[in-house]
């Protein structure tokens, strides 16, 4: 056995979840196959689908391919990089959610070959596929923004919360200063999608309102940059946060790209677009100073992915997301490929929630397939977004591709109210069903 391909032992599997039940619970029969089928990546949706099929599918030969040893609890960042949680609180490792009866391939995906269909792994193994299920992810630009490099973050001012646990925590170190210090605080999101696009909302509200009753109070203002004309890509949502800025005096930047960075002189450029009188676009570009800058970088498909033929072709040509079926998240031109995730190539998407309900529309036409018929499950868009707005307050704001709001809990959490449930939710209860989804539960 090839020491990289391990087999695992099944750990114990949680109860139902507060969100849904097991398909063994459901009395769903397992298929008998000898199906082969490979899952780039054991992130939140490789790992979910792969506990889940285990159960649908009696004999079938699953590999899912990830060089990571740490498996990283994402929605908790936003919580790390506000001083709230530690960076401990979101790493787990890689096996403990992996099931039984499948194997590891501990490198990462090098080449894929949709013709011949294989994947090559790191160290030249070639791995056949029947059903490849594409899920590694996206990857973050940092080198697109001249002047940032990931060694400044909890240095003069500069944080980067989604580079990983132990920079949201460096994160909070420059952070935390501002808030005791005062100064300008500036907030920015890039152009391209982005996962959980509700992130940089999170870290200008909770920033601020630790600022309003520290040691800065009065003495720092909140700037926010952004390239999209709206704070939130659901207009009566963007309506309620443009309102929330108004209130608590943040100013915004909108339609301002960041460019890069001067960090010693504390200066950021920004790409501005507006219109003139003729309602033609004009560039320019704009220097805005900061005492606390929060970096965002570019997000894009990993390389492996934008060089395997499967993206998309006139859209994000720049990001790569793999061309898939907004419905059934198979790919539109080799029907024994999916993706799923943050890579996937849908309007909504990139957030765990989403990883929820995406799952399973793969996991029904999956089994479909190798059944020899159609599936029938719909993926609609589905997006939740706790926007948190203060320490103990929250917005449990939930969508779909149509931007309709979709909530879960109606006439008992108002979506766009900040309540201490809906923060309650965030902080306590979404792990626990993120966790239950890991293992197929929910």
């Amino acid at each position: 056995m090839n020491p990289l391909q391990t087999p695992l032992t099944r750990r114990g599997l949680f109860g139902l979840s507060l969100a849904g039940a097991s398909l063994a619970a459901l009395g769903l029969p397992a298929r008998a196959t000898k199906a082969r089928i490979v899952i780039i990546g054991a992130g939140a949706a490789g790992t979910a689908l792969v506990n889940r099929l285990v159960q649908r599918l009696e004999g079938a030969d699953i590999a899912i391919v990830d060089a990571r040893a740490e498996h990283l609890y994402q929605p908790g960042f936003s919580l790390v990089a506000a001083g709230l949680k530690p960076a401990s609180y979101t790493v787990s490792q890689t096996t403990d959610w992996l099931p039984e009866g499948i194997t590891l391939v501990a490198e990462n995906a090098a080449a894929i070959d949709p013709v011949a269909k294989t994947v090559a792994t790191t160290s030249g193994q070639s791995l056949s596929y029947d059903f490849l299920i594409v899920a590694p992810g996206l990857v973050l630009d940092h080198d697109a923004i001249p002047g940032f490099s990931l060694d400044m973050v909890g240095q003069n001012g500069i944080g980067a919360r989604y580079a990983g646990p132990q920079y949201a925590a460096k994160t909070w170190e420059a952070a935390q200063k501002f808030t005791e210090e005062g100064g300008i605080g500036l907030f920015t999101r890039p152009a391209t999608e982005m996962k959980c696009a509700g992130a940089p909302l999170k870290h200008t509200f909770l920033i601020d309102d630790i600022a309003s009753r520290g040691g800065a109070a009065g003495k720092y203002e909140i700037h926010y940059a952004a390239p999209q004309p709206a704070t939130f890509s659901v207009p009566i949502v963007g309506e309620k946060v443009r309102m929330l800025f108004e209130e608590r005096g943040f100013i915004p930047h909108m339609q301002h790209k960041l460019l890069s960075i001067e960090p010693g002189q504390k200066r950021a450029t920004f790409e501005k677009t507006e219109k003139d009188a003729a309602g033609v676009e004009v560039r320019s570009t704009v220097e805005l100073p900061y005492d606390y800058l929060h970096v965002i970088p570019p997000q894009r498909a990993p390389e492996v992915i934008r060089q395997s033929g499967l993206s998309w072709a006139d859209k994000w040509t720049d990001q790569g997301w793999v061309e898939v079926d907004q419905k059934t998240l198979r790919h539109l031109r080799y029907p024994e490929i999916f993706a799923l995730g943050d890579v996937a190539g849908v309007p909504k998407g990139k957030t765990a929630a989403s990883v929820k309900w995406m799952v399973p529309v793969v996991e029904d036409h999956l089994v479909a397939a190798i059944e020899g018929r159609e599936g029938t499950e719909v993926y609609d868009g589905y997006t939740s977004c706790p926007l948190i707005t203060r320490v103990g307050r929250a917005m449990l704001v939930e969508f779909d591709y149509h931007n309709n709001l979709v909530p879960s809990f109606p006439g008992m959490i108002a979506p766009l109210e900040e309540l201490w449930i809906s923060w309650l939710m965030k902080e306590v209860a979404l792990k626990a069903t993120y966790n239950a989804m890991l293992r197929g539960k929910a």
